[in-house]
């Protein structure tokens, strides 16, 4: 898989339209390419349906979107059509930029391994090569999180512990202090003890 900092492998690949997307086009821009198994399946669903919800906000910033797959021209229409994606579906049939991007992959599931896609974005920087790249992404946050990275989005911190401070003792003023009488203690003398007098001998 490429890695921050490669050059973006050159496309130029028909969208759910039939149109031909070039990568040409896109010279001195920063655009987001994302490589999803196959569609309409529910977690490649989710993750369309989340970048489709944002949409605006990449369009916003002048973030083209891009999401790749193996499936047809055909497919790919049936499955814009049917959640109203409105950003270009790369049918790469022969897996010509999946291996380019090196996200074909051994997978495995219930024991049994087999070739796939990984399910990995890139995020291609104005100079033509990778700004950043998401592995394993989280089909329910993928858009929020490439946003939030495009925007320099640091997470949120800790909110500070509330400390309770102790009401300082209030001090006296200096006329409170030249006023105030001295505490004299009152000592009480003892009596001293009788004197024990000889009785008269009679």
């Amino acid at each position: 898989m490429l890695a921050p900092g490669a050059p973006a492998p050159h496309f130029a690949l028909p969208d759910q339209s039939g149109a031909l997307q070039d990568a040409k086009a896109l010279k001195g821009k920063r655009y987001l390419v994302y490589f999803y198994p196959k569609d309409s399946t529910p977690g490649c669903t989710v993750q369309a349906c989340g970048i489709q919800s944002d949409l605006a906000q990449f369009n916003k910033l002048g973030i083209p979107v891009f999401g790749v797959s193996m499936d047809s021209v055909a497919s790919h229409r049936k499955f814009a059509d049917k959640y109203a994606l409105h950003f270009p579906l790369l049918a790469d049939t022969d897996r010509t930029l999946i291996e380019a991007y090196g996200v074909w992959v051994e997978k495995s599931m219930y024991g049994k391994q087999y070739m796939g896609i990984s399910r990995s974005s890139f995020l291609v920087g104005s100079n033509g090569k990778i700004e950043q790249v998401w592995e394993k992404v989280n089909t329910k946050t993928h858009a929020a999180d490439v946003l939030a990275f495009i925007r320099g989005a640091k997470p949120a911190a800790a909110p500070a512990k509330k400390i309770t401070a102790k009401p300082a003792a209030k001090k006296a003023s200096a006329k409170q202090v030249a006023t105030k009488k001295p505490v004299v203690k009152k000592t009480v003398a003892k009596k001293a003890p009788a004197k024990k007098t000889a009785a008269k001998k009679k």
